[in-house]
């Protein structure tokens, strides 16, 4: 279980996630749909570890997590696909997706098993692995990003707009790939971060609003 404790961000002074509680069950799909500077994105990076929280607690599984840096939190089994994507543009395919598997100093043999069942899930990524990220697609950008993180996420991922400009072909794909990770990964808690709710209400069990900074259920 993925939590945030009645937590509160503020960035350069600006109070901008007020006293939120959210919880993501084992397993559980999660969406938190918000308009631009809701909080969504502040949100997923206080649960990452790139923001502080000025109050309140983060807790994984009940274990208490406030203070750890990001390596760590992924290291417990967290993976985040940012909106923006955050590709080394001159790393292959492959490469971006074994970097955080590397950081970790994960054992090689279990690198390749976690590859081997990302390419599994995901198998356009397995064409695409000796292809520099600099010449993807945004919508392959996004796939990428989403491999990466389950490199790691193998109790929680955190999804940043997966859907932000994506044609809609391609939207529907990447929908498909959420649907096929849940049946793959069901004990895999997923929070999806999103602006218009109709594009995940098929895929999630629970949506939550967020306004100004603070959240309540859909």
């Amino acid at each position: 279980m993925l939590e945030l404790h009645n937590v509160s961000v503020d960035i350069v002074g600006v109070p901008v996630l007020r006293d939120v509680h959210l919880v993501v069950p084992p397993g559980g799909r999660v969406a938190l749909i918000g308009r631009n500077g809701a909080g969504k994105t502040t949100t997923l990076r206080t649960l990452m570890g790139l923001l502080p929280a000025r109050a309140g607690r983060v807790t994984l599984d009940g274990r208490e997590a406030t203070a750890l840096p990001p390596h760590r939190r992924a290291a417990l089994g967290i993976g985040y696909a940012p909106e923006e994507r955050r590709l080394f543009g001159s790393f292959t395919v492959r490469e971006n997706m074994l970097l955080p598997a590397q950081v970790l100093k994960l054992p090689a043999a279990e690198v390749t098993r976690r590859l081997d069942a990302v390419f599994t899930l995901l198998p356009e990524l397995k064409d695409l692995a000796a292809r520099r990220a600099a010449g993807l697609s945004g919508g392959q950008g996004k796939m990428v990003a989403l491999g990466r993180a389950l490199m790691v996420g193998t109790r929680a991922v955190l999804l940043d707009e997966p859907f932000q400009g994506l044609a809609p072909a391609l939207a529907l794909r990447y929908a498909d790939t959420l649907s096929r990770l849940h049946q793959a990964l069901p004990a895999v808690a997923i929070l999806i971060t999103e602006s218009n709710p109709e594009l995940l209400r098929p895929l999630v069990e629970r949506s939550f609003v967020i306004e100004r900074g603070e959240i309540a259920p859909a």
